[in-house]
């Protein structure tokens, strides 16, 4: 090998640094060897000079299969990695060339990247290759000939033209590095051409550590070490490097191994030594925006270090767009190409920066939400952490006061992003009692300098009352949003007028909105709000004492037993339900923090009770008088009453669902006072505004579904009774009594009439049936329900078969339909009592207050 490296090649050349590039640890052994060998038999090789051109390729080829392929290769050649490097730049630009002349756009587009990406890569020496000089200049000259051809322009195909564009951006950024160079070609193209003989200065080797020791003379501070960038040379920040040292960290954004603290630091240097408003903006929106980088996955959240830090540069960033009004960020903005020369708006003029104001609000907004999540409610941490609202309300408002003056003063379309944060203003105020949101308004309106204001929410209205405030916010969003954000913002305020005992008027809201009929077509987040507002409004009827409708209201969430799941509250795995781990994580990311919670104990507890006042006389009446048809109210409150009643032994209530069960129980054996006090020693009622008042509600609720359900209970062993009577036992005003017999005898519930000569009820005795009588017609219903679901199984049965017999009679035809008995119990017979069953759906649907989630007028 050593004869085949000698003849090939000059001394020199073997033991140059390029060949060793070339070939692998166990040839470079080898090629050493052999060195080693040159130098003691100096003599014999140069006695050998004129063999070793032939031999020494045949020994290389030593057992090779046959001797013609030496032939037809010829003479083999072994090129340094700069010779190879170089050709396949000038096959680059050889393509290059060759498509300048096709006019070939997507052809060039291709080949110069590839270019910049070889040369960036490979080149070692400080100044870069002049054959690559020449290719950039000539096809810069070139597209501005081709761009300045309007006709060839307007023939492209869409293809070339994009690459054209595309291109363009492409050379003016890459140019403008090397416009020395550049201007030095086009001065004297044969003078720059010409070949320096100058030794390559070796690039020095990348350096895997961020930091190096440098004397404290250079380095003042960070105790004696410096930032090393690439190349380890030391980072120096000055106002002009600003713009590169940005790209360079945009550029690795989202890429592997990117040390994200590092470059956090890098860009807070940036921002000490950033003068312009122009180069502040843009640091400020690189380093907000990467400190959110920090938090990924959605088990995690932002720490609260950063949170605050992201907070305190995002008001910077507002300060400096509130002093500058010539620059504004917006979305739709296009980047600035010229690094070097930052922009400079004239008097007047306003200079579009890209970035979102907006974004960064949610994202703040949405981070402490997450952190929220993830605390534990019952410690100081969470206090500690929700006293983070406040300031972060504050930065809300001045973003929205930002974006109005945008588009008040400077015509810049912002209306999205306007709805957006006065969207996420209602989100903190609307759950809130007044007190609270008139706090945190003064607060908010405080930090802000008073020389702004605003149009939609003035200053002057942050006293006023929060009923206002939340109708102004939620009136704009209903006239300038047609998105999802208007029915969120509608039903915001609905859940304000709940929470602050307004019934009717969030009634009223919520019947003319119509939101019942098209919520489940809404995403999961907008169900949840819908969810909460339903029982907000339940509560609110509640303690306004309109039990029938706060049960209606109430039915459709609290009878499902998936209370936490459906308002957001808990993750609640029912039974026999196979949940994925994917389902679990989105559940879990729904869920609201704990100061936004509806207590689950009080709202069942509410629901049970009305359920009580409810049912308890229903049963009563469908007891007394086997006439009237059983309507389910509380299938819930039912099943708990089944369960309690079939106990053999019961002990003291000992939480909310024993009072109510031993209530109901005392409440239809009529002891109306017992019931009143298991009522009352529910400690969850202290947790409602006003909590005796709520109490004595109860108890005149409870007195008056005593009186009607011992009347409905009696009445059958009765033939006059006095309104005295009944005074005394339960404790009401005859006035009272007297109204609640007349509304049950107009309602026919009772069959009686009003002596109030006498003061009396006198009962009317219809036919009484005697026990046979009724055994006999409880029997006959119950054969009618068996005959009746017998055919329907076999009607299902014989679906698929024949539809006609013989003579085209319909199958199961003749007298009535199967069975020949009329018509009663044939197909006809059968579609008669299947209509009755709609209908006493519809019945029990009029009867209700809400109609598929909505209340009844």
């Amino acid at each position: 090998m050593s004869r085949f490296f000698h003849g090939g090649l000059s001394d020199s050349e073997s033991s140059s640094s390029d060949e060793e590039e070339l070939y692998s640890e166990a040839e470079e052994s080898e090629s050493e060897e052999s060195s080693s060998e040159e130098e003691g038999s100096a003599e014999e090789e140069e006695a050998e000079d004129e063999d070793s051109d032939e031999e020494g390729g045949s020994r290389f080829l030593r057992g090779a299969e046959s001797d013609d392929s030496d032939d037809e290769e010829g003479k083999r050649t072994v090129k340094s990695a700069k010779d190879k490097r170089q050709d396949e730049i000038e096959g680059m630009i050889k393509a290059i060339e060759n498509a300048q002349k096709i006019n070939d756009w997507v052809t060039i587009s291709a080949e110069f990247d590839k270019l910049n990406r070889v040369v960036q890569k490979g080149t070692q020496s400080a100044t870069m290759p002049k054959i690559y000089i020449k290719s950039i200049a000539e096809l810069e000259d070139f597209m501005n000939d081709t761009v300045k051809d309007k006709v060839a322009t307007k023939k492209m195909n869409a293809a070339n033209a994009r690459a054209l564009n595309a291109i363009k951006q492409k050379v003016k950024r890459n140019n403008r590095t090397y416009e020395t160079e550049i201007e030095a070609y086009r001065k004297d193209k044969d003078a720059f051409m010409v070949e320096e003989e100058a030794t390559e200065t070796v690039k020095p080797k990348r350096l895997k550590s961020v930091a190096r020791s440098v004397a404290p003379e250079d380095e003042d501070n960070d105790d004696g070490f410096a930032t090393v960038g690439r190349g380890g040379k030391t980072l120096t920040f000055t106002p002009e490097s600003i713009f590169k040292h940005l790209k360079v960290i945009i550029e690795s954004r989202g890429k592997k191994n990117t040390d994200r603290n590092e470059q956090i630091k890098i860009m807070e240097k940036l921002l000490e030594v950033a003068q312009s408003s122009y180069q502040k903006i843009k640091v400020l929106l690189a380093l907000i925006s990467t400190r959110f980088d920090l938090t990924t996955g959605a088990q995690s959240y932002m720490s609260n270090e950063q949170w605050k830090a992201a907070e305190k540069e995002f008001n910077v960033l507002v300060d400096v767009l509130e002093a500058s009004p010539q620059f504004v960020v917006v979305e739709t903005a296009e980047e600035w190409d010229d690094e070097e020369k930052p922009p400079q708006p004239e008097e007047g003029e306003i200079f579009k920066i890209p970035g979102s104001v907006v974004s960064i609000v949610d994202r703040l907004d949405d981070e402490l939400t997450r952190s929220l999540q993830h605390i534990d409610p019952h410690t100081t941490e969470y206090i500690e952490r929700l006293s983070d609202e406040g300031t972060l309300y504050t930065s809300i408002l001045r973003s929205q006061l930002y974006l109005e003056r945008l588009h008040r003063e400077q015509g810049v379309s912002s209306e999205e992003a306007l709805n957006r944060v006065i969207m996420r203003r209602l989100d903190h105020v609307y759950f809130k009692p007044e007190q609270v949101i008139k706090t945190g308004e003064e607060n908010a309106w405080k930090a802000i300098d008073t020389k702004f204001d605003s149009v939609i929410s003035p200053r002057s209205k942050a006293t006023g009352s929060a009923s206002d405030l939340l109708h102004v916010l939620c009136t704009y969003l209903y006239q300038h949003d047609a998105t999802v954000l208007r029915t969120r913002a509608m039903l915001c305020h609905i859940y304000h007028y709940a929470l602050h005992n307004q019934f009717f008027k969030a009634r009223d809201m919520l019947l003319m909105s119509h939101l019942q009929e098209n919520i489940h077509s809404a995403d999961v987040s907008t169900q949840i709000m819908y969810n909460r507002t339903l029982v907000q409004v339940g509560l609110c009827a509640f303690r306004a004492g309109l039990i029938y409708e706060a049960q209606t209201a109430m039915q459709e969430i609290c009878g499902t037993g998936r209370l936490k799941e459906l308002l957001a509250q808990g993750v609640q795995i029912q039974r026999y339900m196979q949940v994925t781990p994917e389902q679990e994580r989105l559940e879990r990311q729904r869920q609201l923090p704990f100061h936004q919670h509806i207590n689950l104990e009080l709202l069942e507890c509410a629901y049970l009770t009305c359920s009580m006042l409810l049912e308890i006389p229903a049963l009563a009446a469908s007891g007394s008088s086997p006439d009237v048809k059983k309507r389910v109210i509380s299938k819930t409150f039912r099943r708990m009453l089944e369960y309690h009643e079939r106990q053999i032994f019961t002990g003291p209530p000992e939480n909310t669902r024993d009072h109510v069960m031993q209530a109901a129980k005392a409440l239809a054996a009529g002891e109306w006072k017992k019931s009143s006090e298991l009522i009352h020693a529910i400690k969850i009622w202290d947790l409602l505004p006003e909590p005796q008042k709520i109490k004595d509600m109860l108890s005149e609720k409870v007195q008056e579904e005593g009186l009607r359900t011992y009347l409905f209970t009696y009445a059958p062993f009765y033939d006059t009774l006095s309104l005295d009577r009944l005074t005394e036992m339960f404790d009401l005003s005859t006035r009272k009594v007297s109204a609640l017999v007349s509304k049950m005898i107009a309602h026919e519930e009772i069959a009686a009439a009003l002596d109030q000569v006498n003061n009396a009820i006198i009962f009317r005795k219809g036919v009484e049936l005697s026990r046979l009588q009724t055994l006999a017609l409880t029997l006959a219903d119950k054969a009618s329900g068996l005959t009746e679901m017998n055919e329907r199984f076999l009607e299902q049965k014989t679906q698929g078969q024949g539809g006609f017999q013989e003579g085209g009679a319909p199958r199961g035809g003749g007298r009535g339909g199967r069975g020949g008995r009329g018509g009663r119990r044939g197909r006809g017979g059968r579609g008669d009592s299947g209509e009755q069953r709609p209908q006493r759906s519809v019945q029990f649907q009029q009867q209700s207050g809400f109609h598929g989630g909505a209340m009844k007028t």
